[in-house]
């Protein structure tokens, strides 16, 4: 898209902050306002849209996206974007240890026993840890902890979180890092503690090298967005 306005710059709104592109209100695909709940946000989704070139290039307006989700589709169907990130609690990936080789199994407990305890002493949600490659069973009353920790998120923050926990395959590490309990850096070697070990033995091909980069920006924007949400 060609682009059609000269200047991008965030303006109060009667409910929270918007962007205004030479006046007029920023819209989403949906065609709603798109508002947010402070300057900090507003001013940096207007600093994507000041920053396009004569062509539009919607990859570089990942903040406009998340918005976009929250207001259009999030706020909609929050039930059902509840349910599809807790249900990553029954499958979570810091529940499933490796037997052998040693090294790996001591990396795995290592990285991950800690997120475990830390998810038991805030949110009262003890999950099992398996070697086995059965699925293991989780407590509903463990299950039903952390779908209320994903449900105390706001629908923008609810967008941070789905994006961490699908990035990364845990909630638990999607939970962490939106607290601040884990760093993106943290968060991305804590879900591709498996790969890396591997990696180290057997080297990393242009296609894993290409799905990694892609999984870091992913849990990098998360922790980005949640932390512009939180901001004065």
């Amino acid at each position: 898209m060609k682009r059609f306005y000269r200047e991008a710059i965030a303006a109060p709104t009667e409910h929270g902050f918007g962007v205004m592109l030479d006046g007029k209100p920023l819209r989403t695909p949906g065609k709603n306002l798109l508002i947010v709940p402070n300057q900090t946000l507003a001013t940096a989704i207007a600093a994507e849209w000041q920053g396009q070139g004569a062509t539009i290039k919607p990859l570089a307006l990942p903040l406009t996206r998340l918005v976009s989700t929250a207001i259009d589709r999030v706020a909609s169907r929050r039930h059902e974007v509840i349910a599809e990130i807790a249900k990553y609690a029954g499958t979570d990936l810091l529940c499933y240890r490796a037997a052998e080789p040693r090294e790996l199994a001591e990396r795995q407990r290592a990285a991950w026993q800690s997120l475990l305890d830390w998810a038991q002493e805030r949110y009262d949600a003890p999950l099992q840890v398996t070697e086995s490659i059965t699925p293991v069973t989780q407590a509903p009353a463990a299950l039903a902890a952390i779908e209320r920790a994903v449900a105390a998120q706001d629908s923008m923050m609810l967008v941070a979180l789905h994006l961490a926990t699908t990035a990364s395959g845990s909630v638990v590490i999607g939970l962490a890092l939106l607290a601040g309990r884990l760093s993106p850096e943290d968060a991305f070697t804590a879900a591709e503690l498996d790969e890396s070990f591997q990696i180290e033995r057997w080297g990393e091909d242009a296609e894993q090298a290409k799905r990694r980069a892609g999984l870091k920006e992913d849990i990098a924007l998360a922790a980005r967005f949640a932390a512009l949400l939180r901001a004065e």
